[in-house]
């Protein structure tokens, strides 16, 4: 059965900091592109960042691309996304992504909210 399972969500005040995390299970993790995608309240997709198969490049969204970092471990099977300088506007469901030629799998998402 394949799992993507984020966490690391939380309250955080703006300025603040949060690591989150997504763990994958059931495919082969070296074989995908990962992404972090998020939803704001009452908002659509927003693609966040991605990371190729072997970690080689990273692309971010321009509004996060100073302030966020994507990265991998192979040996975890796990994906991570640092964001540093968090505000309000980051408050968002995160959900994790993996894809690859015909395949799309996705977690149930983590809840950031950056609030005072």
């Amino acid at each position: 059965e394949v799992q993507l399972v984020e966490s690391g969500g939380g309250l955080v005040q703006p300025g603040g900091s949060l690591r989150l995390s997504c763990a994958a299970s059931g495919f082969t993790f070296d074989d995908y592109a990962m992404s972090w995608v998020r939803q704001a309240p009452g908002k659509g997709l927003e693609w966040v960042s991605s990371i190729t198969w072997n970690g080689d490049s990273t692309y971010y969204a321009e509004s996060m691309k100073d302030r966020f970092t994507i990265s991998r471990d192979g040996a975890k099977n796990t994906v991570y996304l640092q964001m540093n300088s968090l505000k309000r506007e980051d408050t968002a469901v995160y959900y994790c992504n993996a894809r690859r030629f015909g395949s799309d799998f996705w977690g149930q998402g983590t809840q950031v909210t950056v609030s005072s």
